[in-house]
């Protein structure tokens, strides 16, 4: 078929976008049922203690105030479940309540859900409770809670969740043996808060046999299926879950929450709708946190600078409790430990450890972004200690093309890629070679300037299955049902742009429907990048049967054959003819059954795509305020296949703020001491900024994935998995030139910039 005006490749606008710029989104905060009551959970302000709740009778006596729940009313309802453990690691899963009944083991516990007429009326019960907590020794930190005598955050098991391993340790060893030289890089990749635009909320009501459950997520199944079956312990039947707009998800909103089956318990109870939403520093204090590892790797290297093997040993800190996935995303990094480079062999140690502090959880790119930039800074630190450039170290140990289909020492196979392709062309658009100029024009102004590779391979796109079921409807558009979860994406039109080029319909004219239980039977949600990989090959398989439905529907209509029949502009004719039928008078044909007018297609695979590329970041650092400011940033992309060139800039400028977000200024910092989350607003949590990010030059250079039917790689999360070395690189290769300084933790802030400066000068001067 030719392609199709609105069709795959196609630069379309997003079609989602009017009412939202328009103010005319419907979030969560935006909907109140008649008669809604307001909710607030009154949380923990200590970070472990044991803690008795006063009586009651006055609370509840309160203006307005409806329902008061406790751990002791919840405690016949199902823990939030870990679905996401390791097959074959031995992992006791503590119980992780709905509400905490005596014991609360981070600031932000959540220990008793206040429900009135108002949100004020709501805010003043709780405040009102007395809470007698009796403190209990707590840790910070995962390094702290893995030492010999420190505070056990269960008191029934170690602070040491769980201990694993990957790769060969016999012939690792051996290859370290052999080597010439061995360098090891210790970093810190720093506990991070999910800062979406709109924060979580939901809307619970009950009609005397069945829960609704109004609330944004990344998938309405996952969510309906942990909190009806697991938590409520109810037939599936019994829970209707509806998402409406969704401003950003980034993995956290993709879990079950406490909220969600207190919400419903709430409505039985009342039976009234109730409604919570949580506030900006509740957020904090209350979602699951990202990252959190602290990792060394070691490299060992022949005499000509070649990779010959690599150990590493990760430390990842969990929180307080096992959240959904947490146990799964350390091992999705180990799983890409070795990166785009060709190491024979590798062994990689996973520890996992309890501490006092908010569970972690996935967050945007969910592991990969830790595993890429622990063997970028280690193949960094490398070139640096054996006197090689950025790009020689890397042309010398990428992975050649000729070398693919490629299997990793931690068993991942890569299909398809041209890795030093990408970091060529990257660095012919940065100009690499006029470098060095620029470099003296920021000396003589006083600044120090750098550059930085980051060069990067994920696994992704392969959530599922997923199913979709594609309808012409009677006014000759069509309607797809499809369980993956826009969250900002722009499915509406990149689902659309999948129809058109089965059906050539504009995509004004196609209906994308997502995140109702009751009208979608299934669906897996979006995450790991895997919306189009997966979902967009059940819409592109349904709207392919489909049209050789029409085909013959058309065919009997037109009285010819179905052979002869061709779509074009919205309704078929036969080819060479002026004989044609609409798609509205198809649908309106006597023939035209439910069953011709529909189809449905799912897809599964346990093949991941492998989106690759290479990110540098050019800078500029005051050595007088260490306030870095980036120049310039290239991103040269493999993405395998591009179905819309604009919706793919918007995933990766997303994805590179949030990467620079980490690498410049995003912390989560607790006080260990006293155990309190000290950056719990935006008062102390910096954020990136329009203001602060650069003029992005991004390219692609697709190679097909060869496990995909549609070609595409993933590409939600790459722009974050990228951006965070490429950008400490380029800021280590400005201290390194200037001071000799070769190491600095994110985030790289001015004030730890600034210090470094001043410690080298102190040093220099005496």
């Amino acid at each position: 078929m030719a392609a199709m005006k609105f069709g795959f490749g196609q630069a379309l606008t997003r079609k989602e976008d009017d009412p939202l710029l328009r103010g005319q989104g419907q979030y969560v905060a935006d909907i109140s049922p008649q008669g809604a009551l307001h909710a607030v959970v009154l949380r923990s302000t200590r970070a472990h203690a044991n803690f008795s709740i006063g009586d009651l009778a006055a609370i509840k006596k309160m203006k307005g105030v409806r329902l008061v729940l406790t751990g002791a009313d919840t405690g016949n309802l199902g823990p939030l479940p870990t679905p996401g453990v390791l097959a074959g690691v031995d992992i006791d899963v503590p119980h992780y309540p709905i509400l905490a009944l005596d014991i609360v083991r981070h600031v932000g516990d959540a220990i008793a859900f206040v429900v009135a007429d108002t949100l004020e009326q709501a805010k003043d019960a709780a405040e009102a409770i007395a809470v007698d907590y009796k403190p209990l020794p707590h840790v910070i930190g995962a390094i702290a809670a893995l030492k010999p005598g420190a505070p056990q955050v269960w008191a029934d098991r170690p602070n040491l969740a769980f201990e694993t391993t990957a790769g060969d340790e016999a012939a690792t060893k051996n290859a370290f043996a052999s080597a010439a030289r061995t360098i090891s890089t210790t970093i810190i990749n720093q506990r991070l808060v999910t800062n979406y635009m709109d924060t979580r909320g939901v809307i619970a009501e009950y009609d005397g046999e069945r829960y609704t459950l109004t609330l944004g997520s990344q998938g309405s199944h996952i969510i309906r299926d942990i909190i009806c079956g697991d938590v409520l312990k109810l037939p599936l039947d019994r829970m209707r879950v509806i998402t409406p707009d969704v401003g950003g998800g980034f993995g956290t909103k993709l879990f079950p929450y406490r909220e969600y089956a207190l919400a419903a318990v709430a409505a039985e109870k009342t039976r009234k709708p109730v409604k919570w939403v949580c506030d900006r520093s509740e957020h904090f204090l209350g979602d699951s946190h990202g990252r959190d590892n602290i990792s060394t790797a070691t490299l060992a290297i022949d005499d000509k600078g070649k990779f010959l093997a690599l150990d590493i040993d990760i430390v990842a800190d969990m929180g307080a409790y096992l959240s959904c996935y947490a146990p799964y995303i350390p091992w999705l990094g180990v799983g890409m430990a070795t990166g785009p480079y060709g190491i024979p062999v590798a062994h990689i140690r996973l520890r996992a450890a309890y501490t006092n502090t908010v569970p972690v959880d996935a967050y945007r790119g969910a592991g990969r972004p830790e595993a890429s930039y622990l063997i970028e800074r280690a193949v960094d630190t490398v070139a640096r200690e054996l006197g090689m450039t950025q790009d020689a170290i890397r042309r010398k140990n990428l992975i050649k093309p000729k070398a693919l289909p490629y299997t990793t020492p931690t068993g991942k196979t890569y299909d398809s890629g041209d890795f030093a392709g990408t970091m060529a062309r990257a660095q012919e658009l940065i100009d690499w070679p006029g470098f060095a100029k620029r470099a003296t024009q920021s000396k003589r102004a006083g600044k120090l300037r750098g550059i930085g590779i980051g060069t990067y391979v994920e696994a992704c796109g392969a959530n599922g299955p997923e199913t979709a079921h594609v309808t012409l409807d009677r006014d000759g558009g069509v309607t797809v049902l499809i369980g993956s979860q826009s969250t900002g994406q722009g499915h509406q039109t990149s689902y659309a742009q999948l129809v058109a080029e089965r059906l050539d319909l504009p995509p004004e004219r196609v209906r994308v429907i997502q995140g109702d239980t009751d009208r979608i039977k299934s669906g897996a949600g979006t995450g790991g990048s895997s919306s189009i990989p997966v979902g967009g090959v059940s819409v592109d398989r349904a709207s392919t049967t489909l049209a050789g439905q029409l085909k013959e529907l058309a065919a009997d209509a037109l009285e010819a054959s179905a052979g002869d029949m061709e779509i074009a502009g919205g309704a078929i004719k036969v080819v060479g003819t002026d004989k044609s039928i609409s798609f509205a008078d198809l649908a309106a044909h006597p023939k035209a059954t439910p069953e011709k007018l529909s189809a449905s297609k799912d897809f599964a695979t346990d093949l991941p795509t492998f989106p690759n590329g290479t990110h540098i970041a050019e800078i500029e650092i005051d050595p007088e305020t260490g306030a870095t400011e980036i120049l310039k940033y290239v991103v040269v992309d493999d993405f395998g296949a591009t179905l819309n060139p604009l919706l793919l800039a918007g995933q990766v400028h997303g994805g590179l703020v949030q990467g620079i977000g980490q690498a410049l200024m995003e912390d989560t910092v607790y006080d260990e001491a006293s155990g309190q989350l000290l950056s719990a607003s935006f008062m102390d949590y910096a954020m990136p900024r329009a203001n602060g990010s650069p003029f992005f030059v991004f390219e692609t250079r697709n190679t097909p994935c060869k496990n995909n039917p549609l070609g595409v790689k993933g590409a939600g999360e790459a722009g974050a998995i990228g951006s965070c070395p490429a950008v400490i690189h380029a800021v280590i290769d400005a201290l390194d030139r200037a001071y000799g300084i070769r190491h600095i933790d994110m985030p790289a802030t001015p004030q730890k910039i600034w210090a470094l400066i001043q410690q080298k000068r102190k040093a220099s001067a005496a």
